[in-house]
Order: C-alpha cells, then structure tokens, then sequence
C-alpha cells in the first residue's frame, strides 16, 4: 500500500470521497467530477503508475492509494490508513471490477470465483470498513456501480452478470439498513458508454453495434462524464432524499424495445 502526499490542511475540510478504480475510465470520470466541484477524492487501484498519472491529470486535490481490493484482508488497513490521514471518508465510490466473456461451459469456479470476488466481497468489506467510520457522524454516501447485466441477460459474462445483480441487492439492503443512521446508499447502472475499446468493439461487429443502437432511444453512446455527473448528484445534497436507488444512466437502452 503507498500514497502520493497527503493534505497540507487538517483543520475544516470539504468533503472527502474514496473512488476505486479511479484510475481510468468511469472511475477517473467520476474522480475527475468530484475534483471539479471540490471534494477531496483518494483514488484506490492495483496499478500505481495509472493512478500517479490520473493524480497528475486530476491535481492537488487528489491523492491516491495503490491496493489490490481482491485481497480482502488489506481493507481494513487501507480504510484505516486514509481515515488517519483525511479524517474522514464523506462518499465512497465502488467503482473497481473486473468482466471475463467465456462460454458459459468453459467457466472454471476459480474463474467465476475470483469475478465475485473483486465484484462482490471487497465492495462488501470496503463498504464495511467506511461505513464503521460513517456511523460516528451519522452521515455518509454510498454509491455502487451497477451494469446492464443486472438489468437483463446477456450471453457470454456468466460471472460478472451474477456479482451486478448481487450489488443491485447489496444495495438495497445496505439502503435499508444504514439510511436510519444517515448513510445514504444508490447505485448508479451505466448504459454502453464511450471509450475506444467500446468503440473499436462495437465498430467491428455491425450485427451487435445495430442491436445496441436499436434497442437505445437516444440512438447514440454516452459519455464517461454522464457518470460522473449522476455520481456528483448523488453524492450530493440535491439527492439527499433518495437512496436504495438503482439508476440506470444508459439513454433509455434498459427500457429500450
């Protein structure tokens, strides 16, 4: 585990905000909102290099921390070592995770296993650990993120379908649980959403790239800034009355026929 500095100032702060994977894509997008609008945001991943280059990109009000969530018994130092040089954690984003396409057959259990493992359990422990420092002040936000393959079936990503559909439900129950104690918890399930990869992907597959666009009323791709944008409302006061939400930001594609 290692940091980039730490803040110069530990008297009133803004609010703080934990992202993992927010080294890139909608994790840095999200990181990138947060710095925008002020709030302190440590950036969690398993590569270092990436995320001293988002640093760099993001400026002084972001800091990072290299950990690998998929080993769940780092956490609690990880969690404790930010809450010691922040003071606080105010937004945590579970952003980090990881997809494998294989035949449904072909899938070995230490596959699927360690899919739900950087999925699941470590958005479980992670969660744990801050909201443990939450629960003192009584307040807190909470945001997941979901996928599409929760919302419907889709051949090829048996594993990673199952651990979105068990964030969906972590999220509910985690709302219900922690909004008595002030800790509000949402998820937020992105549609196909712009980078070169998804691009590239989509532009070499004429049949999928017509299912894709014909099933999405908007007609096009969104923006990875589209998820920043609903994880800073949110995160926010302005959804301070909303929480076991699970928001698809997708241009209409889960509703799509």
């Amino acid at each position: 585990m290692s940091s980039k500095n730490t803040p110069a100032d530990s008297g009133d702060r803004n609010k703080v905000a934990i992202v993992t994977g927010g080294g890139s894509g909608l994790g840095f997008a999200i990181a990138e909102k947060f710095v925008q609008n002020g709030i302190t945001t440590i950036i969690v991943g398993r590569d270092e290099q990436k995320l001293k280059t988002a640093k760099e990109q993001l400026g002084e009000n972001c800091f990072y921390k290299s950990c690998d969530l998929s080993a769940l018994s780092t956490i609690p130092a990880l969690i404790e070592n930010i809450i010691a040089e922040f003071g606080q954690v105010d937004i945590l984003v579970n952003n980090a995770g990881i997809n494998m396409k294989k035949e449904f057959t072909e899938v070995t259990d230490e596959e699927f296993q360690s899919v739900i493992s950087t999925n699941v359990s470590s958005v479980f422990s992670i969660s744990r650990e801050v909201v443990k420092n939450m629960l003192q002040k009584k307040s807190g936000c909470i945001i997941n993120i979901s996928s599409m393959a929760a919302q419907y079936g889709l051949p090829k990503v048996i594993a990673y379908s199952a651990s979105k559909t068990a964030i969906d439900g972590m999220t509910r129950a985690m709302a219900v649980e922690l909004s008595p104690m002030g800790i509000r918890v949402n998820a937020i399930a992105p549609g196909f959403i712009y980078s070169a990869m998804t691009d590239k992907a989509l532009n070499s597959d004429p049949e999928r790239k017509a299912k894709v666009f014909g099933r999405t009323p908007m007609g096009h791709m969104g923006q990875p800034a589209d998820i920043g944008e609903a994880a800073l409302f949110l995160a926010g006061d302005g959804a301070k009355y909303i929480t076991g939400v699970v928001l698809p930001v997708d241009g209409g594609n889960s509703i799509g026929f």
